[in-house]
């Protein structure tokens, strides 16, 4: 009886029941993307563009935009710039990233606390998963669908890049393409993300998936079906508990996924911490 009211009390209420379609939907695209981020090491690519989304997100506000057009086109712009420098510079990708990143999320701290507004920055930092409206659940299904749709569309070419750009080149795939078009997913993500678990939680959403399905499996087709399978217990379990402890809904869900990571970790059976200790032992 305690476990099904667990479960049932909180979809009596309609803005539960749209937390919780959002962190079905967020929980989805972010698992199959965190697959490629995985195997492809973009862990700060994708720490990087979910803060320098935050100077897109206060112009498009003053400008009377949706939030999510100012957040993606500040993600792309930040994402293409980094790819620009380490092109035609000594310097390597990662202090790129720093510098790109660091500056346009300190530009979008200095943005906001300039203007006049009603939205509060924790709600942009860390997510507002229980104050979703119908527009927003409409804006976040239609972004997370055409997500999903893309990364279908182009699985097989995205994994051969992820695994080896290399020989994705010398087969004739358009690397700088499928470059460019996975950070244009990336960006999207993020924009799908913005709500539940906000810019600073959401590289835990994009990564923790992908890293505990990695444990756990061998086959790709095996790790997306974990990695999904994760993500959706932590993003359910996350916003259930939220409201029975009354607490902020993305770091319970980031919390979730994080012990999920540590069992994997611990418990794997194709290499646990403490499998690999009994072993030795």
């Amino acid at each position: 009886m305690i476990v099904w009211e667990f479960f049932a009390e909180p979809l009596i209420y309609p803005f539960m029941q749209r937390a919780l379609w959002i962190a079905v939907l967020v929980g989805t695209v972010s698992a199959v993307l965190s697959c490629y981020l995985v195997l492809k090491g973009w862990a700060l690519m994708g720490d990087a563009v979910s803060h320098a989304v935050l100077p897109g997100i206060v112009l498009a506000y003053m400008a009377g935009l949706p939030l999510a057009v100012g957040a993606f086109a500040a993600g792309l712009f930040s994402a293409i710039a980094t790819g620009y420098l380490k092109e035609n510079s000594r310097i390597k990708e990662d202090t790129v990233m720093g510098i790109v990143f660091s500056g346009m999320f300190g530009l979008g701290i200095v943005l906001f606390t300039q203007i006049e507004t009603d939205q509060h920055l924790n709600h942009i930092l860390f997510g507002n998963l229980l104050g979703i409206t119908t527009r927003d659940v409409i804006e976040t299904t239609v972004i997370a669908l055409a997500v999903l749709g893309l990364i279908i569309a182009k699985r097989k070419d995205l994994l051969l890049y992820a695994f080896d750009p290399q020989h994705a080149k010398a087969i004739g795939l358009p690397v700088r393409a499928l470059h460019y078009g996975l950070l244009i997913v990336l960006a999207l993500t993020i924009v799908t993300s913005l709500k539940a678990v906000g810019i600073i939680l959401v590289v835990a959403m994009l990564i923790g998936p992908g890293a505990t399905a990695f444990l756990l499996t061998r086959r790709f087709d095996h790790m997306l079906t974990v990695a999904i399978s994760s993500a959706l217990t932590a993003s359910i379990l996350g916003t259930l508990i939220s409201f029975h402890i009354d607490g902020a809904t993305g770091p319970c869900i980031v919390l979730v996924q994080s012990a999920l990571f540590l069992c994997a970790l611990l418990f794997a059976p194709n290499g646990g911490v403490l499998r690999r200790a009994t072993v030795r032992n």
